[in-house]
């Protein structure tokens, strides 16, 4: 018997151990009741990892498989799909579900409810640095509808030391810090845009930009439920923003003013509205002039009350069909909450890249 416990035994001395190899089963072709000749058929009867039972010697011996690797289970060792089913169990968090019984060691997940996907690169490093353990991810902070694939897991050989996937799962500590991934539902289901801009406000040119946001919006369930066009009198755009937290929206979106011309005031009225300013300004093009900030609840409010963001978009995402506004958008309207952070980890990956055509969220933006 070799080191990984595999070795070559009489199939009918083969019950309860495990196939180290496929099995392929090549039945002769024969004639339908025409006399036309059936294709014959050839492929896989056994897979690698299946565990040999009493009925399956009898089909072996009519295969002329008169002995068979095996893997003869030892103390502390695992099979590969009860390791699969472990490291699974590392990244079943909210939204997140495994897709059937493992096959072939492998377990798939798959998200159980739309939302933002998201996951803790740190620890699911850590765990892929583990030797013989793997969980391959998509990419987190998008969103996703239900039943859409999320990660895959296996280990890498047949069978495993059960220390190694131990180890695997102490880089995870899901006992500290939950497990590895989540989808988190979208909370936010309204919005006011207040579009800025004298020569929107005065009729000289047509608001453009509401129809995108109010487009880019809707992908995620949200409806704009209320409208101005201050134009850019800082303090008329203050009063819109105060107007807008009064009709009990979930978030506000201004329009316009983002830049550093005279004119511009949108990021100056945010803040003098009362909002904690999160950033003004991301390591992403296009978008860089985007500020995104909220408006936490008074003191009096319900405890369970959600800070409202408030988002500065910049022109670039009138015109550009993704831009740093779209990155953050998912989680916005998760209601997760954003940091400084996040956006400066835009930056590797923040250059959209202009492809034609555009194949967003398919690429490699961020």
């Amino acid at each position: 018997m070799s080191e990984s416990g595999m070795r070559l035994v009489a199939t009918r001395d083969a019950v309860g151990h495990v196939l180290c190899h496929d099995m392929t089963q090549i039945l002769p072709g024969g004639t339908d009741a025409d006399g036309n000749e059936l294709p014959r058929y050839k492929g896989a009867r056994f897979r690698k990892g299946h565990v040999v039972t009493a009925e399956d010697v009898p089909v072996l011996l009519s295969m002329g498989k008169a002995h068979l690797y095996v893997w003869q289970k030892r103390p502390g060792w695992l099979h590969e799909d009860e390791a699969a089913r472990r490291m699974a169990a590392l990244c079943l968090g909210e939204g997140c579900v495994a897709a059937g019984e493992p096959r072939e060691g492998k377990i798939a997940i798959n998200a159980a409810h739309d939302g933002v996907f998201l996951v803790d690169s740190e620890r699911l490093t850590a765990v892929n640095s583990v030797d013989q353990v793997m969980v391959a991810t998509r990419r987190g902070n998008f969103g996703v509808r239900a039943g859409d694939a999320l990660a895959g897991t296996r280990v890498i050989p047949l069978v495993i030391d059960g220390a190694v996937v131990a180890q695997a799962e102490a880089a995870a500590d899901v006992a500290a810090h939950g497990p590895l991934m989540r989808v988190a539902p979208y909370v936010m289901h309204t919005a006011a845009v207040i579009t800025t801009g004298s020569e929107v406000k005065s009729g000289l040119i047509e608001d453009r930009f509401t129809p995108v946001v109010e487009r880019k919006l809707a992908r995620f369930g949200v409806r704009v439920t209320w409208h101005a066009t201050p134009g850019d009198n800082m303090e008329d755009v203050v009063a819109a923003i105060g107007e807008a937290r009064a009709a009990g929206v979930d978030m506000v979106l201004c329009t316009g003013g983002m830049s550093v011309d005279p004119d511009d005031n949108t990021p100056g009225a945010i803040r003098r509205a009362g909002a904690r300013v999160v950033t003004y300004g991301a390591p992403v093009l296009p978008g860089a002039m985007l500020l995104v900030g909220y408006f936490d609840p008074d003191a009096a409010d319900e405890k369970d009350a959600r800070p409202v963001p408030v988002v500065g978009l910049p022109g670039c995402v009138m015109y550009s069909k993704a831009t740093v506004f779209d990155l953050a958008l998912p989680r916005l309207v998760a209601g997760v909450p954003l940091e400084k952070r996040d956006f400066v980890a835009m930056g590797e990956g923040g250059l959209c890249l202009g492809c034609d055509p555009c194949t967003f969220p398919h690429c490699p933006f961020a």
